[in-house]
Order: C-alpha cells, then sequence, then structure tokens
C-alpha cells in the first residue's frame, strides 16, 4: 500500500506573520543591542589611543570569518538538503498503516521554506559566531614568515609550525564539521521522505539516497586521509612521554609510520566509496569503511602500544636519547636559555665570609633591601594616604634611580584614586564620577633604609623615609612635572572630567586639594560632548545622569578602561601582558611600564608549560595571567609604556628578531614603534620582568643539563623553594624572585652595582641550595642570565633551613614570643640571598603590627642576619652583621638617617612663625603644624595608632596650607 503525504497544514494568518516578525525584531535588538553598542564604544576608545587600525582590522578579520565559515556550513547543508528533498521518492511506501513519521512530514511539507532556509541559517549562524574567534590564526597564517631555525625530523622551518600547521589544523576541523553535518541533513532528510527505510527485512536505501550518501562520506574519508598526512607534523608536539614535550621513539618510528599506512588505507577506502555510487551496493563501501575502523586500531594505536610496552619502556635511555637531546635543544631556544644567554659559574657558596669580606664590599652590602613593597601597603597608606580616598595597590613595586651620581633602588607607588573606599556622604554620582576622578602624587622611599631604627626611636622608628611629589609637595629629588594620577591600577570605573564649575555651584570641579579644584587639560578620555554619545554612554553604563546631569560641559571627556595592563592588552590583543606593571618617571611624566609578551604553543620538541601554574607564588602580580593556557615559545618582545596623566600607550619592539612580533606589525602596520625610538632615560627603568623569570627559572631546574641519560634520570634536577616566610617556616607556594641591587655576578669587582632579579634553586624534593640565579636589568647587558651552581657535595643551607634556623634561635623566638603575647602580629619580609666574596649571607627584615586595630600597619622593627651556622637579630642590619661577622662587618651598610629627614614626620614640633615673617595665613598654618606635630608625638608616646593616622592627616593638610599661604606671599 501507498500513499501521497498528508494534506498540507494551514498556514499563518498576516496578522500573526507580523506579530511574530515584530517579536524576533525586538528579540533581536535585545540580543545584538548592547553588543553593537559596546562595539561602538570600543571604536571611540580606540580612537582616543591612535589605535583604530587595530579596531578595524580584528572586526575586519572576525566579520570576515563569521560570514565565510557561516556560508560554507549553511551552504553545504542547504546544497545537502535540496538534494535530497529532491531526489525523494514521489510515493512514500510505508511499513504499516499507522506510519510514524506521518506527522513530521507534513509539517515540513507545510513549511518547507521554513526548514530548509532556517535550518541552515541557523547552523550557519552558529558556525559562524564559533569560527571568528580564531582570527588570530588565520590573521598568522596570512602574514607569519620564517624562523630560520629548522625542526630536527622533517627540516622545516619553524615558521611552519608556528604559522601555518595551526590554520590547517582548523581547516580540516572545520571540513569534518561541513561534511559530518551534511551527512546527517542529507541522511535525516531521506529517512524522513522514505529514501531509507530500516523497516521490512534488511531494510531498503534507494539511489539517489546511497549516492549522496556515499559521495558524502567519500570525501568526508579523503579529508581524514589529508589529516593523517598533516598529522606527521602534529606529532613533532606531541606529549606522549611525560618527561618531555616532542617525538618519542614510540611516535618517530610507529606513530609516523602508521599515519602514512592509515593515509594509504583512507584512500582506498574513499574510492571504494566511490565506486559504490557505480556499482549500486553498499558491501563494498561497508568492507572499506570497517577495513578503516580495524585499521586504525591495529596500525593506529596497538602498534604503538606495543612498541612502547615491549621495546620502548625496558630500554627507555638509550631508545629515548635522541628525543631527549631535540627537546633539550629546541626548549632552550624557545625560552631563551641558550648558551649565549646564560652563564654557568661554579660557586663555592659555603665559603666562610669575613667582617673585612664586607666591609670591603661596596655594591652589595650598602644595597640590601630592608623594605619589602608587598607587605607596606598598609604603611604607605596610613602615612602617606592624606585622604580616605586615596590608596595604593595591594603589593607596591620596586624601581631604581640614579641621584647625585649615586644608583639606587627605591619602593614606589602612585597615590590612585580609590573610589570603592569613598565614605557614605561621597558615594553620589557627581562625587564618584566628576569630583573623586584622579590620584595625586608619586612616592618613593628608599628600599635600604627607614628613617630611624624603631628602638632608638622609642618604638617609633622603622618607617620609610619617604620622597613626596604631588601637588602640593615637591620633597624628592625625583621630578616630576605632572603629579596627576588619571590612569593606574586602582581605577576601575568611569570618570568624567574637564567639566567646568556649575553656575549654582552644585559642581565645583574635580577634587585637587582641601582649597583647590582641577580642570583636566590632557588629551585622555573620549569626548561626551553631544546628546549622541550622552545618549550612547547612558546606555552603556546604564546612568540616566550622563544624560541629563547639567554638569557635564561641551569639553567633558568620559576615561574609561584606565587600567594600564588593561589598555595595553585592547591595543595589542596578540600579547601576553605581565601581571606586575609598575610606574616610573620619565623626562617628568609618569608612566606606567608593562612588559608584554609573544607566545606559541606550537614550537615543535619545545617543552609545553601551563603559564599560569609556572607564574604562580606568594607573590603574583595584580592581574594573574590565564591559568589555562599552554605555551612552548616566550619572548619578551615588547615594552609598553601607559602615560599616568593622559593615558596614551605606547608599544615599543624590544625583541626586534622575534619572528611571532615581525608576523603581528604585518598585521598592525605601524602599530608598534621601532626599538631606536626608546629614549635613554626609559631604558634605564626597565626590569627584567618577573613573569617571563619565572618561566625560565622553572624550565632551568630541568634544563640546566646537557646529558640525554641525567636528564631522563633526574638525578640532578632542581626545584624552586617554596616560600619559608609564609607561616612560619612552612608554605606551598613558591618562594617568589626578588629585585636586588648587588656587584655584578659576571664581574663582582665592578664598582657600579647591578639592578637584577633573583632566585635560589634547591635540589629536587630537597632542601639544600643547588644553585643561585640572577638576571640583569642593566641596559648594557639585559636578559644577560647567570647561574651560580654549587657543588654538589657540599650542604649549603637553603631558603626553608635558614628560616628554620632563624625561628629556632633562643634571643629570635624568645622576642618574638613576648611581641605575639603583647597583641603584636609578626610579619617576615623577604628572605634575601646575597653572594659575596664566594660565600653567602641571608637577610631577612622582621615587621611587627598591632592586631585588633584596623588603622594599625607594618613598621620595620628588625633585621635578622644568617651566614655559617650564626644568626644576627638587631634593630638596624649593621648589628645584626656585626653580631654574625664580628666588629666592622657593618662599615658600609646604609645608616639610618633621623627621623627629622622624613617628610611625613618631623623631628621636632614646626615652630610658629614669627611676628612680621609672614602673612596671618603662613601664622595660622604654623601653629596648626605645631599642633598636629605635638598630637602626633603623644599618640606615637600612648602607641595610638589611630590618633597617629589622623596626626599625620592633620599635620600634612597644615603643610599644605602653609606651603599654599607662602606662594602666596610670594615666598
Amino acid at each position: 500500500m501507498a500513499t501521497r503525504p498528508p494534506v498540507s497544514m494551514p498556514k499563518l494568518t498576516r496578522r500573526s506573520r507580523i506579530l511574530l516578525s515584530i517579536g524576533g525584531a525586538a528579540l533581536l535588538v535585545l540580543m545584538l543591542g548592547s553588543r553593537v553598542i559596546g562595539t561602538y564604544v570600543d571604536w571611540l576608545w580606540y580612537g582616543e589611543v591612535e589605535a583604530r587600525n587595530v579596531f578595524t582590522t580584528v572586526l575586519i578579520t572576525r566579520v570576515a570569518l563569521f560570514f565565510a565559515v557561516g556560508l560554507v556550513v549553511g551552504g553545504a547543508i542547504a546544497i545537502s538538503l535540496i538534494i535530497a528533498y529532491r531526489t525523494r521518492p514521489v510515493f512514500v511506501p510505508v511499513a504499516s498503516e499507522e506510519d510514524p513519521l506521518a506527522r513530521y512530514r507534513s509539517t515540513v511539507v507545510a513549511r518547507v521554506r521554513l526548514f530548509g532556509i532556517g535550518i541552515p541559517v541557523l547552523i550557519g549562524l552558529i558556525a559562524g559566531a564559533t569560527a571568528q574567534a580564531e582570527w588570530e590564526t588565520v590573521q598568522l597564517f596570512f602574514n607569519g614568515g620564517e624562523f630560520g631555525r629548522v625542526d630536527p625530523e622533517f627540516g622545516k622551518d619553524i615558521g611552519f609550525y608556528v604559522f601555518n600547521l595551526p590554520f590547517y589544523n582548523w581547516l580540516i576541523s572545520w571540513g569534518f564539521v561541513v561534511l559530518g553535518l551534511s551527512f546527517v541533513a542529507a541522511g535525516a532528510t531521506h529517512y524522513l521522505f522514505g529514501g531509507i527505510r530500516l523497516a521490512g527485512r534488511g531494510g531498503a536505501v534507494t539511489n539517489a539516497a546511497r549516492i549522496q550518501l556515499a559521495v558524502t562520506a567519500g570525501i568526508f574519508v579523503l579529508v581524514k586521509a589529508v589529516e593523517y598526512f598533516v598529522d606527521r607534523y602534529n606529532v613533532l608536539l606531541s606529549g606522549r612521554n611525560d618527561l618531555f614535550t616532542g617525538a618519542s621513539y614510540t611516535d618517530l618510528n610507529a606513530v609516523m609510520p602508521a599515519k602514512l599506512i592509515l593515509m594509504s588505507i583512507a584512500v582506498i577506502c574513499a574510492i571504494a566509496l566511490f565506486a559504490g555510487v557505480v556499482m549500486r551496493n553498499l558491501v563494498l563501501p561497508a568492507i572499506a569503511l570497517v577495513l578503516l575502523l580495524v585499521s586504525g586500531i591495529l596500525v593506529g594505536s596497538a602498534w604503538p602500544f606495543l612498541l612502547e610496552r615491549f621495546s620502548v619502556s625496558p630500554n627507555a635511555i638509550q631508545k629515548e636519547a635522541e628525543s631527549i637531546e631535540r627537546n633539550m635543544q629546541e626548549t632552550r631556544y624557545a625560552y631563551g636559555l641558550e648558551e649565549d644567554r646564560v652563564k654557568y659559574i661554579d660557586y663555592e657558596g659555603a665559603a666562610e665570609v669575613s667582617a673585612q669580606d664586607v666591609a670591603n664590599d661596596t655594591t652589595t652590602m650598602p644595597n640590601v633591601r630592608l623594605l619589602d613593597p608587598s607587605i607596606l601597603n598598609k604603611t604607605f597608606t596610613q602615612q602617606q594616604q592624606r585622604r580616605n580616598f586615596y590608596g595604593f595597590p595591594d603589593s607596591l613595586d620596586i624601581d631604581r634611580y640614579t641621584i647625585d651620581g649615586k644608583k639606587q633602588d627605591y619602593v614606589v607607588a602612585l597615590r590612585e584614586i580609590d573610589t570603592g573606599a569613598l565614605a557614605e556622604n561621597q558615594q553620589n554620582w557627581i562625587s564618584k564620577h566628576l569630583v573623586f576622578t584622579h590620584g595625586n602624587g608619586f612616592i618613593a622611599a628608599p628600599a635600604n633604609t627607614v628613617q630611624a631604627a624603631s628602638e632608638e626611636a622609642g618604638g617609633q622608628g622603622g618607617y620609610p623615609r619617604y620622597m613626596v611629589n604631588d601637588t602640593t609637595t615637591k620633597k624628592s629629588a625625583i621630578n616630576v612635572d605632572q603629579p596627576r594620577v588619571y590612569y593606574g591600577e586602582l581605577m576601575n570605573d568611569y570618570a568624567i572630567v574637564g567639566s567646568p564649575e556649575s553656575p549654582d555651584g552644585e559642581y565645583k570641579g574635580e577634587y585637587d586639594t582641601p582649597t583647590e579644584t582641577h580642570r583636566y587639560q590632557g588629551s585622555g578620555g573620549v569626548p561626551i560632548d553631544s546628546f549622541f554619545h550622552r545618549l550612547l554612554f547612558m546606555v552603556h553604563h546604564g546612568e540616566r545622569n550622563i544624560l541629563f546631569s547639567d554638569v557635564i560641559g561641551d569639553d567633558s571627556k568620559i576615561m574609561y578602561n584606565r587600567n594600564p595592563q588593561e589598555r595595553v592588552e585592547k591595543k595589542a590583543p596578540w600579547l601576553t601582558v605581565d601581571g606586575d606593571s609598575y610606574p616610573a618617571v620619565i623626562d617628568g611624566k609618569v608612566k606606567w611600564i608593562v612588559d608584554g609578551y609573544t607566545t606559541t604553543a606550537n614550537f615543535p620538541y619545545a617543552q609545553k608549560t601551563q603559564l599560569g601554574e609556572a607564574i604562580e607564588t606568594t607573590r603574583t602580580g595584580a592581574r594573574a595571567l590565564p591559568n589555562d593556557k599552554q605555551i612552548s615559545y616566550i619572548r619578551n618582545s615588547v615594552k609598553a609604556t601607559v602615560d599616568a596623566y593622559d593615558g596614551s600607550v605606547e608599544l615599543y619592539a624590544f625583541d626586534e628578531k622575534d619572528p611571532v612580533l615581525n608576523a603581528w606589525q604585518s598585521v598592525f602596520p605601524e602599530t608598534v614603534t621601532p626599538k631606536s625610538e626608546i629614549s635613554e632615560e626609559l631604558e634605564q627603568h626597565f626590569r627584567y620582568p618577573e613573569d617571563m623569570f619565572k618561566v625560565q627559572r622553572e624550565l632551568l631546574a630541568k634544563y640546566h643539563v646537557t646529558n640525554p641519560a641525567t636528564f631522563f634520570s633526574g638525578e640532578d634536577r632542581w626545584s624552586i623553594p617554596s616560600d619559608p616566610t609564609m607561616s612560619g617556616a612552612g608554605g606551598e607556594a613558591n618562594q617568589p624572585p626578588y629585585y636586588i641591587l648587588a656587584a655584578d655576578p659576571q664581574k663582582p669587582d665592578a664598582a657600579e652595582p647591578q639592578f637584577q632579579l633573583t632566585s635560589v634553586l634547591t635540589p629536587y624534593r630537597r632542601q639544600f641550595m643547588s644553585a643561585f640565579v640572577s638576571v640583569s636589568s642593566e641596559p648594557g647587558n639585559y636578559g644577560q642570565m647567570t647561574v651560580r651552581r654549587l657543588p654538589g657535595d657540599t650542604q649549603t643551607r637553603g631558603p626553608q633551613q635558614v628560616q628554620n634556623d632563624f625561628l629556632s634561635s633562643s634571643k629570635v623566638s624568645s622576642e618574638i614570643n613576648i611581641l605575639t603575647q603583647q597583641q603584636t602580629q609578626v610579619t617576615y619580609g623577604n628572605l634575601l640571598t646575597l653572594p659575596v666574596a664566594d660565600g653567602l649571607i641571608y637577610v631577612e627584615p622582621v615587621y611587627i603590627e598591632r592586631t585588633g586595630q584596623e588603622s594599625s600597619f607594618p613598621q620595620l622593627n628588625r633585621v635578622l642576619v644568617y651566614h655559617g651556622g650564626k644568626v644576627g637579630y638587631a634593630a638596624n642590619l649593621k648589628d645584626a652583621l656585626e653580631q654574625v661577622l664580628g666588629e666592622g662587618a657593618g662599615k658600609t651598610t646604609t645608616e639610618q638617617v633621623g627621623a627629622g629627614e622624613n617628610p611625613a614626620e618631623p623631628a621636632e614640633p614646626a615652630k610658629p612663625a614669627k611676628p612680621g615673617e609672614g602673612s596671618a595665613e603662613m601664622q595660622e598654618a604654623a601653629d596648626d603644624m605645631q599642633a598636629a606635630a605635638a598630637k602626633l608625638f603623644q599618640a606615637r608616646k600612648d602607641g595610638d595608632y589611630e590618633a597617629e593616622a589622623e596626626a599625620l592627616g592633620e599635620l600634612e593638610a597644615a603643610r599644605e596650607q602653609y606651603d599654599e599661604a607662602k606662594t602666596a606671599n610670594g615666598g
């Protein structure tokens, strides 16, 4: 019995179609409206930083990929559906009186255009939206070049693996998607309309269905053959062996031949499928598919498994030696650890250092860093915050400056605006976005000293010796022309600047000092002077005041994306940005310096590293790198600066030989400035980036050996010690590397100290010390790494053991116990390892802080020193050294200055101005300074930290008023 398809269902009325169209349009606006607005807001921002070519290139590439892939995928499915529908049987045979597919068939026939167009369009949209995310892969394929280095197996340039191979893999994967979906679409259509019948004895397939499905499957298998061929190159990125990345013995001798065999079988299988079209039966194609499946199991899986199990595993050292050698060579190149960049020095380490040795040292010991930037946030906040709405990052930074011919490292920070700390009465929209718009001040403190030892100042010493440079205070040899900070690490909200004072007095301008306001005059920000732009940002931020506020004027601008790292990431989306940016004064301007990396995960034989895990320490940067990102190549190819006042972003090519950087410069021409344009003063402030050093030391722990057998056995493997200053003498996270100013390890007799990044390495899962690694940040030998290897037959104590020695010292433990019993929190600062005269000296500052008081903050209380089994524990470095090494050892250490040299703390109350020496305003301010200073000394005598902080604020305010009055009187 046969029947025609059931009568079609009634169509929608005109009114229903209109309502559905309106509903669909409204839904589309809701879905796409915010994205369109966000895109235009980004367009405006890219115009601010003069990088619209980046925006347009990325947008055009994404749109092109969206439509190209969408049209290919959707078009292939549409063609497959059309062919299957037009070759359907005229009369649909049924297996029973109640056809289970009749209802679905009638629905499709009634709306054949809806299904025939809607399904391909929907799938095409999904495919396009997925494909557009791979814009980087496509751009690198069209713009990539050569590395000038070939892989050790095929002799192909590394550029093929980095730039071309990812694109080929991407094309093949989309080929599978297109053919797979086309096959499913054709099969479902033929089944629905009777071209494929599963009922009855053995079922039945019409000729049209057989031809279409066989041809589609044949093409699919041909693509599989291409994949087998391309996969031979992917084998060089293999992770089969847990010990190393790259093609192992099994990969080279089983997997690669298997790929060629399977490729040949796949071609034969495809021919069999095409032959099935002519032969009009499915027996031969079925046999071919079974052959492909069985051979994939036997040749592709079983053979490599058996070879690995019975040949490689029992003789792994000999079998894997060649692959390990390749992995070692390529890893050192890919991570910048080759011989021209890393120098190994045999260092005694355990040598006894005499008092005379230390006294003769004029580079390391005078610059021992006592201030820990990861601890001093609260100290800077309490003593230099001045107003509740200012703040400092959780971890401060280290940089160096040369003043009066002397190079010195400093703890540096910007006094930024922190709108999250506004008081309740300051939380209104105008205050948050138009009044408190910017920070004020560059704060620096010499890292090797404090204003006075704690006990020498009656317990009130141990604080940084501040050098302040803001709009009212110029007590710093570091000249800053514009100390206002509109872009910083704490600024996560928008600000509207440049607005004039309102006629009604409601808005008086941006807060600058207690007596003055500021109107922004810089180039930063996006103009918001038109109705359209105000409407746009009102919708974008969901804030109606942006549209209706009378305070916003013709010259007003809106600032957003104000975090320096975020600005660099957006201008250079191809960079991986270091987690720690830092401020520096360059030619009188405050600039954020941000390190940018070019990376890839497709460097053949180079070890793959989980980026987030490698950089994880007890001091990870403000913006941690993505934890799931794998890399096998990294270069610090770009140094970026962000102006703290106008937000301008400059990208400088720092490694101009990097092929990945060159490829991206082809994609975004004129975005990166040549290295020759880097000013000498800017170069003086470049630091070797911390995150890159963490990755390198992680690999150096394994790849310092040169013998494959030693590498395989792991007998000389090193490890990174955990931070001993966390949780007493224990800790899980790695010890962070430390910036220090010390002697040049390759020229120890040089008179000039070198700013360097250092780390200790210990034997694998042991605590003795194996090596001391340092890398230079000096322009003359930037990036030169020195590894001091300690003898393997000695047991030089490592950081954990030294910390245990500190805490087990009877003098130290007794004083610490007394402090903790007096509601005092003890915090251990950075444990520095310092090579001196073929020996090692350990120095660690100890901070104390009152517990249970919100306004308390850390204070340097003691200094710990260790050498040769002896522990020194004193109020200053000089005394601690002499306890360990004898009299005269502290001769060259930096003396701690009197309290009067600290801008935040006068030695004695300020004297009021004498009659006739100034105006009434100066006299009043002097009286206020006298009262505030007296209050400060009394608060410190009483140990009242809250009153102390309040007195400091009053003292600074009075000093500002005095300076202003003095200036007004021509002083």
